[in-house]
């Protein structure tokens, strides 16, 4: 099927001497304003490069934005009820455990706090639901998964809305500047960091954020906390890896979590989500640790499960909806932004699922329990990993999700160290909506949507994490189609 095209805002290809000067000063400006990454091949904490981004804001539909910001409130919801469930986490999770080390672990810290008594019944989530168009559906949204750890850019693509609209003046067309949405991601994943520690009520505490043993994406990281000491100078916030919580942190008679002498009020994971975080048994002494505490956690350990790719795969099935959302138009909405998920688990359907991917690999993706970008399988690869793990256990670790095609778009990627200037290419986005919740088993204290952000690849390449050097960072420019 030959994909459709959405029209880029303004006419391209640019005129080469126009594009060269308004990609430098796109670039300078991305670098004033912290638009920004460490380089991973020259790693210097005293530098940072541009953050690969897109020169234009990418054409999305009006209505399919405004769809995905009122979901969100829904789906916080959605998955805060199934973090509570154990029942149906044990269900969908078992098979998964059983040839999944890494998720096996974080669920017998779950079991662990869970028998020796959750010390902290409130649980923080700064949460991104993402999506793709999907062309042969008149373009509306599916969603590609949902991130319940470490949900990351939303400070960066805060700024991009004001980068794009000196752009577009530069360009001469300060008129489109109307059709970009605000992005307050950055404020308000900062407020439900803000309000959790005002929750927890002890006015010399501190927030914790868990970080890599070395931060590429440090920007994304330090707006969060400069936002946080703006709002709040009354806040400290520390900065930790895992291996130095096991370290320097350790647990007081009333089950505070307690570094350099001061109680850990909110515990906020950019770190963690990921089996090659974890290399010693230290690290997951810290973690167990972490989660044994008074400390609010961000994401408690229940909301990390919630968020694996099996349970996004078992709630699309019949009827699972049903257990969490109560009213009929709701899940109907919510079922509407589900593709095809199949589970490959060791039983009938498991076993039609296999034959169907191997028989026809381009239409599907394999999907392990993985968050970070660049663990997925496509194509041929499908085919080749089904056939290798047909008859192992192996393959309940995974699950198959139906190939989302989205339109393509005509653009121009800059990215630090390339040619000026880049060449115009075909690009697919996809659109991450943020939201912040908070609450207990038996209550919900806050629930909102706090903003979005675009990401960009080539259209021919599989994987768009930016993170990973697969993307590219970009803002949502509104059609009305």
């Amino acid at each position: 099927m030959s994909q459709s095209r959405l029209a880029s805002c303004i006419p391209l290809p640019l005129d080469n001497k126009a594009l060269s000067n308004v990609v430098e000063k796109a670039k300078d400006w991305a670098l004033m304003h912290g638009v920004g990454m460490r380089d991973k091949a020259h790693f210097s904490k005293d530098t940072i490069q541009i953050a690969p981004f897109v020169l234009l804001p990418s054409p999305f539909p009006r209505t399919e934005f405004t769809k995905a910001v009122d979901l969100q409130p829904v789906l916080n919801e959605l998955m805060h009820k199934v973090s509570h469930d154990d029942e149906f986490l044990e269900k969908t999770l078992q098979n998964a455990l059983e040839v999944d080390d890494f998720t096996a672990k974080l669920y017998n810290i779950w079991i662990k706090v869970r028998e020796e008594g959750i010390t902290q019944s409130l649980s923080l989530g700064l949460f991104r639901s993402d999506y793709l168009m999907q062309q042969p559906d008149s373009n509306r949204i599916k969603q590609v998964e949902f991130n319940t750890v470490a949900a990351s850019f939303g400070a960066i693509t805060s700024y991009l809305p004001t980068m794009f609209r000196y752009i577009l003046r530069q360009l001469g067309h300060g008129e489109l500047i109307k059709n970009m949405p605000e992005n307050r991601a950055l404020s308000g994943l900062c407020s439900g960091i803000i309000e959790a520690y005002d929750m927890f009520g002890v006015p010399s505490a501190v927030v914790l954020f868990v970080v890599e043993e070395v931060s590429y994406n440090i920007c994304d990281q330090r707006f969060h906390e400069f936002e946080i000491s703006e709002k709040r100078p009354d806040i400290m916030i520390y900065r930790k890896t895992l291996n130095e919580i096991h370290e320097e942190a350790e647990l007081n008679d009333k089950k505070q979590l307690v570094i350099e002498g001061r109680p850990v009020a909110v515990v906020y994971y950019r770190s963690g989500y990921e089996p090659a975080q974890y290399p010693s048994q230290k690290e997951w002494d810290a973690r167990l640790r972490v989660e044994r505490s008074s400390a609010i956690k961000c994401p408690s350990i229940h909301y990390q499960l919630a968020g694996t790719k099996k349970v996004q795969q078992a709630l699309a099935a019949p009827g699972a909806l049903e257990r969490f959302v109560a009213e009929g138009e709701l899940r109907a909405r919510v079922r509407d932004i589900f593709t095809g998920l199949y589970s490959l688990d060791f039983d009938d359907s498991g076993e039609r699922a296999v034959e169907m991917a191997i028989a026809d690999a381009e239409r599907f993706v394999l999907k392990p329990q993985r968050e970070g970008g660049g663990n997925n399988l496509y194509g041929a690869d499908v085919k080749e990993a089904l056939l290798r793990m047909r008859h192992s256990r192996e393959r309940a670790a995974y699950i198959l999700m139906e190939r989302i095609l989205p339109p393509l778009i005509s653009g121009y990627v800059v990215r630090p160290n390339a040619a000026v200037p880049p060449s115009l290419c075909d690009l697919v986005s996809e659109l991450g909506i943020f939201g912040v919740i908070i609450g207990s088993k038996e209550k919900i204290y806050s629930n909102r949507q706090v903003g979005h952000m675009l990401r960009t690849k080539l259209a021919d390449a599989n994987e768009g994490g930016v993170a990973a050097g697969l993307g590219a960072l970009d803002s949502p420019y509104l059609l009305d189609l």
